[in-house]
């Protein structure tokens, strides 16, 4: 197959082939300025999430009053460019606006706050979204119920199958989702969420998932066995898919040093793996790529470094990490990781073929071309520069992808 240039493989391009719906990206309107940005986005991720434009403060910031031009941005801007888009979020006792928030509310009435809610903000964007986080982060650490209004009105969880009857029949098609976080590990929040499931399936109600945010520490990472331990709890409850929705893997100390991106790197492959040895798992998303727009120094000062790409957007060691397990998955030869701690690779059926080439020349390399330490070297098809910089060798990852390391 001639075509005019050469790719390598994106990272969603790599999870197809590997067997998964979607590797994603959450976004926000003020990123969608940055070309660079943009060009990133666009070519190595197939979903993509709204970061702020959904959610109850942005679409009903006045009872009755619905407005709709943030979430559209990003909506938009998936369905111009082919991508999938997870819808976040319904019912949270964040960012919600203070006429919900400080109102002395009956059930009934609360129950009709709701409905017109969902029924309004999913009708818009009906046939737009593949999935709805209806309710997040409901729970405590211990499993409790987390206060907030709608809690302490319906005196528990019991808005929560009202919430995803209200999305179910406003959208039909989307799946839906339970989202929180520190519910990637066995224990007392994750039994919670596997309760969450069952509750509504009890009422009669449609449920399809549970998110997994998934802000981790470097170094801290549940175990493999957890971590997939956790992922069938959910399918035994009912769920029939789960996705990690919002990930990152952050550093509590900054500047990272060279062993901590390493790390950073085998924990972001460790979630990768645990992702692909559960048929159930259908994607990732990770909560912005770039350490230049991440949320995570706002709210955690001194922490940060969380992501693929760094603030200048270059890719980082986790990203070739990612993009090694993956690419193992979908060729069936092992990954090439700097830790032994990484498990054997479990390869599912591919649904797509792996293509990181779209030209037949030969392998000829640029003249006087250097790659940078970490960037890609070599693999099938590829002719981009293979000499690395002073400091770094080629090596081989996969018949389709070597790095200089």
């Amino acid at each position: 197959m001639a075509a005019a240039g050469v790719h390598a493989a994106s990272l969603h391009e790599l999870a197809v082939a590997a067997g998964k719906m979607y590797y994603g990206s959450a976004t926000d309107n003020g990123e969608l300025s940055d070309a660079a940005y943009v060009s990133i986005l666009k070519s190595e991720f197939g979903s993509t999430t709204p970061g702020n434009g959904q959610k109850w403060e942005s679409t009903e910031p006045s009872r009755g009053q619905f407005t709709f031009s943030n979430g559209d941005v990003v909506a938009n801007f998936a369905a111009s460019n082919n991508m999938l888009l997870r819808c976040h979020t319904l019912v949270w006792h964040s960012q919600l606006p203070q006429w919900v928030s400080s109102g002395s509310w009956t059930q009934a009435q609360l129950t009709d706050i709701i409905n017109a809610h969902v029924a309004n903000v999913v009708a818009h964007y009906k046939g737009k979204c593949y999935a709805w986080d209806v309710v997040n982060e409901a729970l405590n650490e211990d499993g409790t119920w987390r206060d907030s209004v709608f809690s302490r009105v319906f005196n528990g969880g019991s808005f929560i199958p009202v919430a995803f009857k209200a999305t179910a029949a406003a959208d039909p098609a989307a799946k839906l989702y339970y989202n929180d976080y520190n519910i990637e590990k066995l224990g007392p929040k994750q039994a919670a969420t596997a309760n969450i499931v069952k509750q509504i399936k009890a009422a009669g109600v449609k449920v399809d998932g549970v998110g997994m945010q998934a802000h981790l520490i470097v170094g801290a990472m549940p175990s493999l066995d957890s971590m997939v331990g956790t992922m069938n709890s959910y399918v035994a409850a009912g769920a029939s898919e789960v996705a990690y929705t919002e990930l990152d893997i952050r550093h509590k100390s900054l500047p990272a040093s060279s062993a901590a991106l390493t790390q950073q790197g085998n924990d972001y492959a460790s979630i990768t793996q645990a992702c692909l040895n559960v048929k159930e798992c259908i994607g990732t998303t990770i909560w912005d790529f770039t350490d230049k727009y991440s949320w995570i120094p706002g709210v955690f000062p001194g922490e940060g470094a969380a992501l693929l790409w760094d603030d200048k957007l270059q890719k980082k060691p986790a990203y070739f990490s990612v993009s090694s397990v993956l690419a193992a998955a979908a060729t069936g030869l092992p990954p090439v990781v700097s830790s032994t701690s990484v498990p054997p690779v479990v390869t599912p059926t591919p649904s797509t073929t792996l293509v990181t080439s779209t030209s037949t020349g030969g392998n000829t390399q640029p003249t006087g071309c250097v790659a940078k330490k970490w960037d890609q070297c070599g693999g099938q098809g590829f002719q981009g520069c293979k000499t690395c910089a002073s400091g770094s060798s080629c090596k081989a990852q996969n018949q389709w992808y070597s790095q200089c390391l």
